[in-house]
């Protein structure tokens, strides 16, 4: 096994547990990334690889949120939490336009998994990002809380996951977050629920990667894996931390122009050479 593979590994895995969750698309970063330090895998490999290191990430989110999470309570035995179950349904609601979508994603990735896409889709919903803070400005969210989030809103929320689950380079937690700051949710609330959003995905996502490739890894492969995932989720867990203490006090208009000079970026360093 080469170091080198394995302090690549570790790279792959910081750069994945930051662009998870901050809304600045993780795809659009592991492109990037692995044009200059490629990982020494096969294609087929590296496909799974991309989308099995999010299971990392979203490890974080189940362990940071559990108390949030898990449906039941004990007390006096064991009791269904009917809001937490009517959260779930909500976020049931929401991730079937993206299990739709799936259906294709063969098709989709072989169409839209170039850099040109993930530049494009990387400066429009930067360019959202900056026009949905400005027209919320001076504004007082209507919806504070998962509770307030009606089944209306999570299927709207649902169709923008949609399309970043279509198009590299589009985010899915900035294309969520987006459709919630559009509809009146608070910035706190969006990235909760979006949070929540990504485990029914990325599971389900990372299941249907892990059967495609076969589970035929030999012992390199299974060491890249691992260590991309551990390092994910430790990093991930600093920064959902870091952004839900951001938003608190600031807007998402610093990631929509980070999101738009990335963008310019990709085009022009893949024009170029």
């Amino acid at each position: 096994m080469d170091f080198i593979e394995i302090i690549k590994a570790i790279v792959f895995g910081i750069v994945e547990g930051i662009t998870e969750w901050l809304p600045i698309s993780s795809t659009g970063h592991m492109i990037l990334l692995n044009e200059f330090f490629p990982l020494k895998v096969s294609p087929a490999f590296w496909e799974m690889f991309l989308v099995v290191v999010q299971l990392g990430a979203i490890l974080a989110v189940v362990v940071l949120y559990w108390k949030k999470l898990f449906p039941f309570r004990y007390e006096n035995g064991v009791h269904m939490d009917k809001p937490k179950f009517s959260m779930w349904f909500k976020i049931v609601v929401a991730s079937i336009p993206a299990a739709i979508i799936g259906i294709w994603e063969d098709k989709l990735n072989e169409f839209f998994y170039n850099y040109m896409t993930v530049a494009i889709m990387l400066i429009l919903f930067g360019v959202l990002f900056l026009v949905v803070e400005h027209m919320n400005r001076g504004k007082h969210p209507r919806v504070t809380a998962i509770s307030g989030i009606t089944y209306r809103a999570a299927f709207f929320i649902g169709i923008f996951q949609m399309i970043a689950a279509a198009f590299p380079g589009t985010s899915r937690s900035g294309a969520t977050i987006v459709a919630a700051l559009l509809i009146g949710i608070s910035r706190p609330t969006a990235a909760e629920f979006t949070f929540f959003l990504a485990i029914p995905a990325m599971f389900g996502s990372s299941l249907i990667n892990l059967l495609k490739f076969g589970f035929s890894f030999t012992g390199s492969e299974l060491v890249i894996l691992l260590v991309g995932m551990i390092v994910a989720f430790f990093v991930s867990i600093a920064a959902i931390k870091f952004l839900m203490g951001y938003i608190k006090k600031h807007d998402f208009k610093v990631f929509g122009w980070y999101r738009i000079v990335l963008g310019a970026l990709i085009l022009g360093y893949f024009l170029l050479v």
